[in-house]
């Protein structure tokens, strides 16, 4: 195996798991994956839509 297909095979376990991971590991493999802001907000949003579950919550609004 080279490189590559190591680096496939290793994603294609982290996205199989993301949702059982806790917060903490969620964030140390992103913060890894990641080395500036255009891929950041790429991954996050797929990250987010893959897993609904990992999406935050809506912030609340004020009910008048």
């Amino acid at each position: 195996m080279d490189d590559i297909q190591i680096s496939i095979l290793l994603g294609r376990a982290a996205l199989k798991v993301w949702p059982q991971l806790p917060p903490e590991a969620q964030e140390m493999l992103f913060k890894a994956a990641t080395d500036d802001g255009v891929i950041a907000n790429a991954l996050g949003t797929y990250l987010h839509d893959y897993h609904p579950r990992t999406a935050h919550p809506p912030k609340p609004t004020v009910v008048a």
